[in-house]
């Protein structure tokens, strides 16, 4: 978090005012840059290279929406008052801080009421008793027009891909398995938004919603691609690493569609630097799982905040596009060859703010022996891929240093800084995670090579000036 502030990757929206509500984060600078970038390698590795369609929907939607999918009905979380004070918690997570009993969000009132009772748990504010425990959806209304006509603000970018698969499928001349992806804001009126990035009231979601023949689960073509990809899942108390194949075959995941897409999401996470040793599969269990969902995987990461899921992985069968077609009364249904089918949808719903958190938390390190903190982001990934330093100002160094500058910043992201002693500057580096720094010294002038300094070794080499653009950008691309 004091990273996150000092050097601008985030920080609270609205802070210098009173009233500025939880929940809300704005990027900075460097936030943002690795944000773009993590969003290009999701693309990269999942949208382009699955053939997906990507789309743009609306933020705000209507009322039949939310009717048709269950959120108006089903999308609540657990809540208690207090009697005395007034405040409000959540009922799940008031239970497992006061006790460690886990119960689920979607579990019966009354198993909330009943275990309140059984640990004595009171407001944690003023000690008072908490009244019964109730539903509070968490979708934000709007009013729309000068009659406030009902809309809601989405609490998950599927619904858009849901409602607009006819015409995708029929415009784009789509093909079962399709899989459709979409990047961007989704809202969620939380109860006690908290740990800054990892629960929001305004957050990013990058969703694939791939359509599929129920038929066909196991018989997939491009499954021999990722069927030696190790994955770790955890159905007991442990978990456990095992290939793809191995998976399926062990009943541990349902079908090679179902495993084939975990392979994909493992290998891409593998490539944001996450410690993979640290990650899991965790199947759902029936009181676990959304109410659309016939099975369902989180994937989670270890985090000094416990395990913390990033991707949700949903088997909602033909549930969302069954829902719209009753409601809206028009066709969902599809010709996958000869056969007309109302496609299955296995759901890929990814959270960008909690990703983002876990690199920086993976990537940070004390390095004390040379008194620095690193981050150590893989370099495709960093918010800056390369500072460009004079090693002083004076004797032409200073046009040369943005000589340099200037045929890199339109190739990658770069630097230029001119300002203090060159060791501090390293350091400035080092903690936005800067993979390397070019050096304009004296003998720059003499035979045209400069310093490039690596951030995670220290170590210092020289290179021609001819040669920088191409070193530099073939070390930072994606591989």
């Amino acid at each position: 978090m004091k990273l996150a502030l000092e050097r601008g990757f985030y920080f609270p929206s609205c802070e210098i005012y009173s009233d500025s509500q939880a929940g809300f984060w704005e990027y900075g600078p460097t936030g943002l840059s690795l944000k773009n970038k993590f969003l290009e390698l999701w693309r990269r590795e999942l949208v382009r290279r699955d053939q997906m369609i990507e789309i743009d929907g609306s933020q705000i939607m209507s009322r039949s929406v939310f009717e048709a999918s269950g959120h108006l009905e089903s999308f609540a979380d657990p809540i208690v008052k207090c009697t005395g004070c007034g405040a409000t918690f959540r009922a799940d997570r008031m239970i497992s801080e006061a006790g460690g009993l886990e119960i689920p969000e979607n579990a019966g009132l009354e198993e909330f009421d009943q275990a309140i009772l059984q640990n004595g748990i009171r407001c944690a504010k003023c000690g008072h008793d908490l009244g019964p425990a109730r539903r509070f959806n968490m979708m934000f209304r709007v009013g729309i027009g000068p009659d406030g006509e009902e809309a809601y603000l989405r609490p998950e970018t599927c619904q858009s891909i849901f409602v607009d698969f006819p015409r995708i499928f029929k415009t784009m001349r789509g093909r079962l398995p399709l899989g459709i992806a979409q990047a961007g804001k989704s809202f969620r009126n939380e109860i006690s938004p908290r740990q800054s990035l990892l629960r929001l009231r305004e957050f990013y979601q990058a969703e694939i919603e791939v359509f599929c023949n129920p038929a066909n689960l196991n018989d997939l073509e491009k499954f021999a691609r990722l069927q030696d990809t190790v994955i770790r899942i955890q159905t007991g108390t442990e978990p456990k690493a095992m290939t793809c194949r191995e998976a399926v075959q062990s009943g541990a995941v349902p079908s090679e569609f179902v495993a084939y897409y975990l392979g994909m999401l493992a290998e891409f996470y593998q490539k944001t630097g996450i410690d993979m040793e640290r990650s899991r599969f965790r199947r759902l269990g029936d009181k676990e799982k959304a109410f659309y969902a016939e099975a369902a995987f989180d994937f989670e990461v270890e985090t000094t905040t416990g395990w913390l899921e990033l991707v949700a992985c949903n088997y909602r069968s033909d549930y969302d596009l069954g829902c719209h077609a009753r409601k809206s009364k028009e066709k969902f249904e599809v010709m996958d060859g000869d056969q007309k089918v109302l496609p299955h949808v296995f759901e890929i719903s990814m959270g960008i703010d909690r990703s983002l958190y876990t690199i920086l938390e993976h990537s940070l390190r004390d390095d004390r022996e040379n008194e620095r903190t690193v981050l150590s982001i893989v370099p495709y990934l960093a918010p800056v891929h390369v500072g460009v330093l004079s090693l002083v100002k004076k004797g032409g160094l200073r046009e040369k240093t943005d000589e340099v500058f200037d045929s890199l910043k339109t190739k990658v992201d770069a630097f230029l800084d001119h300002s203090g002693a060159i060791g501090r500057r390293y350091r400035r580096l080092d903690e936005i995670g800067v993979p390397y720094a070019l050096t304009v010294d004296h003998q720059t002038l003499e035979d045209g090579t400069v310093t490039i300094r690596e951030r995670d070794s220290m170590e210092q080499r020289r290179i021609r000036l001819a040669d920088v653009t191409g070193e530099i950008t073939g070390l930072v691309s994606f591989p």
